[in-house]
């Protein structure tokens, strides 16, 4: 099959997953893994090759991109403490035992033992996501879950990289170590220099498909640059998306709505693919390997997979212990509860960031094929154990429903619909008052007359929305969903003209 064809058969089989993950309710992420295995071993099955240079430009960066993009900085600075816990503390404790696994049962040289202990350490916020859609959650555990997901990616990353440059140069010497100390100051300051350039050129494509592709070429642009200037590219990318969201770069309502689109459809397309070609990667490791050896890289993987688990159940669950126990561990956060603690320690389903990493090993990486296939169990193992029990899990811990999200949208758009009213106070004339009726209704459509009135008042509902947001008083996904009802309300009133992407 030419790859072409290869890649129309993988897309075919992905749908035919996600439907079989829809109809059985279960994480799509456990479906496509499994899928991959079995597609991997069907005789005549494609075989699509990739350089493992480019595999984490490819996949991580634009999935890292659109993350940082969306994260809200506000909740960083308030869950500081636990997201240090599960972002930087779990990682380390979590690479530092598969790193001794490596060593002591591998006869991994230490830094190729690191290498591996970074690939599996970091959870996936898609993974996680795929289940929590189906519950509802307190908005404070699934903002630690994303920004979790976010920042460990880049522990990780950087991990990765300080091994595989030790690991390559033979030693921990001082051009190393002054390499490793300059690329991460380094590249947040070349991701943000970076936003502001990509700001400057996005002025020239404002409302069109170009502008869409120029976003996809910051992504793989900043990571490939940051990478040749010995940097880390996963902190130019994050620092990069989030100065331009702070400044303002989610852009006009038709943009934001067509780039959310676009964005979302990618990047899922991304870990879809990921999943099918480690399956793939999967065959040829166990086609080169004997018998006796493929037992004893399983062994080992089930090992890995065990030292995972429990490693993020003692640190969340010893971080729970301390945060209820001692008000300076926690800040002026509430004491978690022993089911959050039960429910976040639970939640480390493995995926792209440890499928990406295992495929960018280098050709000559000691044990690769070990390595790899070890990196492969545990997603497949924590995304079938723990993806596939995660939802009945926070109903028997009676988590679902903590949080109402019908109601919270409700309020807030009753707060929204007032904020609106507000704003045309003391304006003269019919069209206030047809926007004031509309506002009591809770709705805001109008007819083209209106629509400067009706822009007036959509205006004071965006600020008082990201007040809200600031103030924790709703949740990301209220916050999106009614970002996009706004979004929808002012496309509704701009002229014709005005609402369409433009082509060039």
């Amino acid at each position: 099959m030419t790859f072409f064809e290869s890649l129309l058969a993988l897309l075919f089989a992905a749908i035919v997953s996600l439907q079989a993950a829809r109809r059985l309710n279960l994480p799509y992420p456990a479906i496509l893994a499994l899928g991959g295995v079995v597609i991997a071993f069907v005789p005549g099955a494609p075989t699509i090759a990739i350089d493992p240079g480019t595999v984490l430009a490819l996949f991580i960066a634009p999935v890292l991109l659109d993350a940082a993009f969306d994260f809200p900085l506000h909740a960083a600075k308030r869950l500081w403490r636990p997201l240090s816990i599960l972002a930087v503390g779990a990682i380390l404790v979590t690479t530092a035992t598969v790193a001794w696994i490596g060593v002591a049962f591998v006869g991994l040289p230490l830094a190729a033992a690191v290498a591996l202990g970074a690939i599996v350490a970091p959870p996936d916020a898609a993974a996680a996501t795929a289940v929590l859609g189906t519950v509802s959650l307190p908005k404070r555990t699934i903002a630690v879950l994303k920004g979790e997901s976010l920042f460990n990616d880049a522990t990780a990353l950087l991990l990765f990289g300080a091994a595989l440059a030790v690991q390559a140069n033979g030693g921990f010497g001082s051009g190393v170590a002054l390499q490793l100390a300059f690329a991460a100051p380094g590249g947040i300051v070349f991701g943000i220099a970076s936003a502001f350039v990509f700001q400057w050129l996005g002025k020239f494509v404002a409302g069109t498909l170009g502008g869409n592709i120029l976003q996809f070429i910051n992504a793989f642009a900043v990571w490939i640059v940051a990478e040749h200037l010995h940097l880390s590219p996963v902190l130019a990318v994050v620092g990069c998306a989030m100065t331009i969201a702070r400044s303002g770069g989610s852009g006009s309502p038709r943009m934001r709505v067509h780039s959310f689109a676009v964005w979302a459809t990618v990047v899922f397309l991304f870990n879809v693919l990921a999943f099918l070609l480690m399956g793939m990667q999967a065959r040829l490791i166990v086609g080169r390997m004997t018998a006796a050896h493929l037992w004893d890289s399983l062994a080992v993987a089930g090992v890995v997979i065990l030292a995972v688990i429990g490693a993020r159940i003692v640190v969340v669950m010893a971080w729970n212990l301390l945060a209820r126990r001692f008000a300076a561990v926690r800040g002026d956060l509430t004491p978690p509860t022993l089911a959050q603690g039960v429910f976040v320690s639970w939640c480390g389903m493995r995926g792209l960031i440890t499928l990406a990493t295992a495929f960018a090993l280098p050709a000559n990486f000691p044990q690769r094929d070990v390595v790899v296939l070890t990196a492969f169990a545990v997603v497949l193992a924590t995304l079938i154990v723990q993806g596939m029990t995660l939802a009945p899990l926070i109903r028997w811990l009676g988590l679902d429903s903590v949080d109402d999200v019908d109601r919270e949208l409700a309020d807030a758009r009753r707060d929204l619909a007032a904020a609106g009213a507000a704003a045309l106070d003391g304006a003269p004339g019919r069209d206030p008052e047809q926007f004031r009726y509309a506002y009591a209704l809770f709705g805001t459509s109008a007819e083209k007359p209106y629509r400067k009135v009706g822009l007036t008042g959509i205006a004071a509902e965006r600020e008082r929305l990201e007040a809200l947001r600031v103030d924790d008083a709703i949740g990301d996904e209220s916050y999106y969903r009614l970002q996009e009802e706004i979004d929808w309300r002012e496309l509704s009133l701009l002229p014709e003209g005005e609402r369409r992407i433009k082509e060039s």
